[in-house]
């Protein structure tokens, strides 16, 4: 069913999974080119009505939305897409598969593989000097509690590539780190390290190739590590 009210066709919700199926359906306003970044949506009753769902779902989906920071609610001024949502192209996707460990494994490794070649071409020795710092820390880890170096070694390395598009990739790339992380039951340090410091010289030498083969083998030792805990 659907229901078409100002020129906005938006399709109703099944009773199962009612708030993420609303999440979905408000999202199709923009991939459908209905509303734009910056648009406003339409008022709540009027949500409600089209949606098919309760007050409660519609506030339960549109809270998501603005934790993802597809929309922003204004007191008083209603409810509007975020101008800047293509910035974070990867961010809405990567909520939606929350459970799903192998996809978002995947997503990673495709923007980790490729941020790290074009890093190898751009990355400046002050963040050499700062990526071979986390590497020192994690050596000196004593308790293997070393997540946020692991994970700003990772951001550097990312943010070496020096790209605005690419940027709205970060944050992205850094949740799906923060994702697999949360799945690590026991860590090595020593094995860590190395990969690290593999990727590190690749990217000294300014080899987008070797940068590559290192991380590639790097990530797929962390995904054949979590994906066999997993069964």
């Amino acid at each position: 069913m659907e229901d078409n009210r100002g020129g906005i066709e938006v399709e109703t919700v099944k009773r199962n999974t009612l708030a993420r199926q609303v999440v979905e359906r408000i999202i199709q306003l923009l991939t459908s080119g209905q509303l734009k970044p910056g648009d406003k949506l339409p008022p709540e009753m009027e949500l409600i009505e089209m949606l098919d769902v309760s007050r409660p779902v519609l506030r339960e989906a549109l809270s998501s939305l603005e934790t993802m920071e597809i929309i922003s609610r204004r007191p008083r001024g209603g409810t509007y897409f975020n101008s800047k949502i293509g910035s974070k192209p990867f961010s809405l996707m990567l909520a939606l598969a929350a459970g799903n460990l192998p996809a978002i494994i995947e997503a990673r490794m495709t923007l980790e593989l490729g941020l790290v070649t074009v890093a190898a071409e751009k990355i400046t020795d002050e963040q050499l000097r700062q990526l071979h710092g986390t590497i020192e820390q994690i050596a000196r880890s004593t308790d293997n509690n070393y997540g946020e170096a692991d994970k700003e070694f990772h951001r550097i390395i990312a943010l070496s590539a020096n790209n605005p598009i690419v940027e709205g990739m970060i944050d992205s790339l850094l949740m799906t780190h923060d994702k697999m992380n949360s799945h690590i039951t026991y860590r090595e340090r020593d094995v860590t390290v190395q990969f690290h410091t593999n990727i590190y010289e690749a990217l000294a030498r300014r080899d987008p190739h070797d940068a590559f083969h290192h991380m590639y083998r790097h990530l797929k030792y962390v995904r054949d590590k979590l994906l066999t805990a997993q069964t």
